[in-house]
Formats: C-alpha cells, structure tokens, sequence
C-alpha cells in the first residue's frame, strides 16, 4: 500500500469528523427563537450602561513587563548552561561567550529604566507621592 494513501486517509478522516460532528449538531439542536440569546449578555443578566469601559492601562504595563522579564529568565539558563560549554572551548574567549548575553541583559536593564521613568513599574502611589504631585 502506498504511503500517501494513509496519508490521504487520515486527512480526510481528520476532516470529515469535526464536519460530521457540526453536522449532527445543527440537527438535533433545539432551535427556539429568543431575543435573550441575541443580547450582550446571554447570561439573563440585563445589561446596564454601554459595553465598552475604560480599563487601567497599568494593568496591561505590568503584565508586559512580566512576559518581557520572564522571557529573560527563560534566555539565561539555557545560556548558563551552554556558558560552561563554551567556556571548556580553547578558542572562545571570555569575552565572546559573555559579551552578547551581556548585551542583552543591558538592552533589558534600558527598558526596565525607560518603564520606570515612565512610571510603568510604580504600581500604586504613596500620599508623599500624590502630594509632590499636586505640588
């Protein structure tokens, strides 16, 4: 037997039992008509007010800062890992197995001073704080 037949068979498999699937759904489903299953809200729940609220921009700052910074972590142990690789090599120096991980720890520790200057990192201020402010 060839092999792009079971390759063609498995597609075609793979495909027809999500269809088939959404096939039986939509006719053993109930169908009944509700102005309740149109709303925002299907949850019986009446809406109040409009949908779209303003959310603290400070919660999307945090969380960027938290994927950013967790990325790093992730980058520097499977390079301390190949650090000590690289450092049994004769010929890398010192300075070509830190110096591009460096690099990147700086490039980090920019933009960690550009979110806190911003005041990205300052989650909440103090009353010393909000008095400077209105000063």
């Amino acid at each position: 037997m060839n092999d792009w037949i079971a390759i063609g068979a498995l597609a075609l498999v793979g495909v027809l039992i999500p269809f088939g699937m959404m096939a039986v759904s939509y006719l053993l489903r109930p169908t009944v008509p509700e102005t309740s299953k149109r709303a925002t809200y299907e949850s019986g729940e009446i809406p109040t007010g409009g949908t779209r609220i303003r959310f603290n921009i400070q919660y999307y700052m945090v969380a960027l800062l938290f994927v950013i910074f967790d990325i790093e972590t992730v980058l520097l142990f499977p390079w301390a890992v190949a650090y000590q690789d690289a450092l049994a090599e004769p010929e890398i120096s010192l300075v070509g197995a830190l110096g591009p991980m460096l690099l990147f720890v700086a490039i980090l520790l920019v933009g960690l001073a550009w979110a806190w200057r911003n005041g990205a990192v300052q989650w909440a201020q103090t009353t010393r704080q909000l008095e400077t402010d209105r000063q």
